[in-house]
């Protein structure tokens, strides 16, 4: 597999430096409020990665850290008047859910920073024992020209950086830096904070520290693969680099990987614009696979832009992510249809299409390739048209379908589920819930329809053929259309 590397900013081949499970680190998040988009285009990108690396055979070990110790965290605690881990707890419980409702697997281990205050202690320690770091009022700070080779991932000189910082404003934190860019490993807590007894005093650790003492803890000095946000490049997987290499002497990560930003209408997204958006108040308008699907047609490397639009009422809706559903819409009927083929007109072999029996191949090679999503689902949309065929095929008056291309096809779909995580539903499921949810937004309320249904059935029964259509034309003037089984069943759909 080829992807990105942005210390080379060249595809390069991944690969286990130690031949056992390839070693992937993400950086997780600080839950201090609900997950964001932000937060769910960066997960849902490794989950695919490690799907895609396991299927074609290579064991991953994932971990993804929890940071529940940080600032951030302790003044929404206080704000809110708990304490800083209950608030954690709170939303690490949130994002968990969340994560997967967008279909991602669990990481095989999530550390958090609360339970290993015993090794960032250790790793503080042996920096300062190298001179890379020291003590200042409670405070430790990694000295960030003791590392020489500071700003490699990022590509930035540090002389450049001194003469950017000579303007800064003096404080009492840089006051008691060595250098401007020194950044903090343990950071001094006042009484009634949070924090630990510690060599340096009560304190708690600073945040770069946390990820090199949590990776290094569960997944040994070198990591294969480390990946994150592109806004942590730098600082922050830069320090952790540094802080990493400085403790060890060892190369601590061979292979960054980086996803692109999420913005809203081509602006960023942030609270202070207005334009700021957690993954559940998404969910409520759409479901949760038409996001995992709209921020996997864009490569995770491109920004991902949301187009945003609010009504003149005030509603909020999302084009991007109702576009998607309707992509979805059609990947479920597809495999509806493929699953209403009856037995009896199933027969014989025949050559299969490329369409159908490369499929699988050429969705793993575009993963292959840098996780080229977009070219994923090109070849998903071909494949897709290449079922329906068959299913008009086997549909049609007196038709049959080879065996084979049955098959090939029910493959195809599991390849789909296992490589992205979409499609992956029961399609009757997946299409009852985005119907009601679309239903209720228009004022078409379920039961009624289905008293209808049966009110049409009855007068079918009783040979009133002129009531049973006209119960069909009023719920036509109302958005919804019958459709009508050879068993005899009745369903319904909102017109288009």
């Amino acid at each position: 597999m080829q992807l990105h590397n942005t210390f080379t900013a060249n595809k390069e081949r991944v690969t286990a430096a130690e031949g056992g499970p390839l070693k992937l680190y993400v950086c997780g998040p600080t839950p201090y409020d609900h997950a964001h988009l932000g937060h769910a285009r960066c997960y849902v990108v490794y989950d695919v990665l490690v799907r895609h690396l396991r299927n074609s055979g290579a064991p991953v070990t994932y971990v993804r850290n929890v940071t529940d110790v940080e600032d951030k965290i302790m003044k929404r605690a206080a704000e809110r008047g708990v304490t800083p881990m209950a608030l954690a707890e709170e939303f690490f419980a949130s994002y968990s859910e969340d994560m997967s409702r967008l279909g991602n697997l669990a990481p095989d281990i999530e550390p958090k920073v609360s339970e290993h205050i015993p090794d960032v202690i250790a790793l503080i320690e042996k920096l300062v024992a190298r001179n890379h770091a020291y003590a200042a009022e409670g405070d430790v700070y990694f000295h960030v020209p003791s590392f020489a080779e500071y700003g490699k991932l990022s590509h930035r000189k540090l002389e450049d950086m001194e003469a950017g910082a000579s303007g800064r404003t003096e404080s009492a934190e840089s006051a008691r830096k060595k250098h401007p860019y020194d950044f903090a490993l343990w950071k001094k807590s006042e009484p009634g904070q949070l924090g630990w007894d510690s060599p340096w005093g009560f304190g708690r650790p600073g945040w770069h520290i946390e990820c090199s003492a949590m990776s290094m803890r569960h997944l040994g000095e070198t990591l294969d693969v480390h990946g994150g946000g592109l806004d942590l490049v730098f600082p922050h997987h830069e320090n952790e680099i540094a802080q990493s290499e400085a403790a060890t002497g060892k190369t601590y990560v061979r292979h960054f990987m980086h996803n692109g930003f999420v913005q809203v209408n081509k602006e960023k997204m942030s609270k202070s614009l207005g334009n700021f958006f957690t993954a559940r108040e998404v969910f409520q308008l759409v479901e949760p696979e038409a996001v995992r699907f709209a921020l996997l047609s864009i490569h995770y490397r491109a920004p991902f832009n949301l187009e945003w639009e609010t009504s003149e009422a005030g509603a909020t809706t999302f084009p991007t992510f109702v576009e998607a559903e309707k992509r979805l819409e059609y990947i479920y009927r597809t495999r509806k249809r493929l699953t209403a083929i009856p037995a009896q007109r199933v027969t014989g072999e025949a050559p299969l299409p490329a369409e159908l029996g490369d499929y699988p191949k050429k969705l793993s090679e575009a993963l292959e390739d840098d996780l080229n999503t977009p070219i994923a689902f090109a070849v998903t949309s071909e494949f897709l048209h290449a079922v329906n065929q068959v299913c008009d095929k086997a549909m049609a008056k007196k038709g049959k379908i080879p065996q084979n291309f049955l098959i090939a096809a029910q493959a195809g779909f599991a390849a789909l589920a296992s490589e992205l995580a979409v499609g992956a539903d029961e399609p009757d499921a997946f299409l009852t819930r985005v119907r009601d949810r679309k239903a209720k937004f228009l004022g078409i309320i379920p039961n009624d329809i289905e008293a209808a249904i049966e009110a049409r059935r009855n007068a079918r029964a009783e040979k009133d053929f002129a009531r049973a259509d006209a119960i069909r034309g009023e719920l036509l003037n109302k958005g919804v259309e019958l459709l009508d089984a050879a068993d005899g069943g009745t369903s319904w759909q909102l017109a288009d």
